[in-house]
């Protein structure tokens, strides 16, 4: 059984116009709102994407990033990307590169017949202990996470936007130093996520914002 459910994805952005514009692009979401906080929309509910205005720029590698499909680096380059490391020097599967705020996300190139229309496949989340974090979040979403023994990391499938949408969580050496400029929101009892660990940050109106044991935010909505 579990806890919560998954609601949407949030982007914080100093330049919202410019961001929402990037982001639509890239993910093959379109514009619902243009009026901060911008909102994208897909297929369903669980597609949307917000773009959501801070006067906090980015200053340090984000811990939480996206993972999306592309037809080449270079289309990406054009909507304002840069490349920070090139699948060829780095030896993996993809590549490296910043939004034009300067937020980190990995861009895998795929062939024509393997791009979808929607276009994030992942969310990467650096951890120090990436394995108690998947399974605190496995046990919140109803699920249970995979061991990747070709990186360390621990994944959770199923639990997100779609079937095809995982968790990745990833050893890193580096402390968390600042806030998450990516984060998603769920829908779940506030009560049951503290009494499972997690920490109360500030309420909301209509949601109460916490911090998972890693001190990750994320957003919280009441079930109907």
């Amino acid at each position: 059984m579990s806890l919560v459910t998954w609601q949407d994805l949030c982007i914080d952005a100093l330049d919202v116009d410019a961001q929402t514009r990037f982001w639509a692009a890239v993910s093959g979401l379109e514009v619902a709102d243009a009026e901060p906080p911008a909102r994208l929309a897909g297929p369903t509910s669980k597609h949307t994407l917000w773009v959501n205005p801070v006067d906090r720029p980015h200053r340090t590698k984000n811990r939480t990033h996206l993972d999306i499909d592309c037809a080449s680096v270079a289309e990406l380059v054009a909507l304002g990307a840069r490349v920070l490391a090139p699948s060829e020097e780095t030896g993996v599967g993809w590549t490296v590169m910043a939004d034009p705020e300067g937020n980190e996300f990995c861009a895998f190139v795929r062939s024509a017949d393997r791009l979808p229309d929607y276009r994030l496949h992942g969310i990467g989340i650096d951890c120090r202990d990436p394995e108690t974090l998947a399974r605190w979040w496995g046990e919140a979403f109803g699920a249970d996470p995979e061991h990747d023994m070709t990186y360390d990391g621990w994944t959770l499938t199923g639990v997100a936007v779609d079937e095809r949408m995982t968790l990745d969580f990833n050893p890193v050496p580096e402390p968390r130093t600042e806030p998450n400029r990516l984060h998603w929101d769920v829908v779940g009892r506030v009560d049951d996520l503290l009494a499972r660990g997690a920490t109360h940050l500030w309420d909301q109106p209509t949601w109460t914002v916490l911090a998972d044991p890693e001190g990750n935010e994320f957003c919280v909505f009441p079930p109907d």
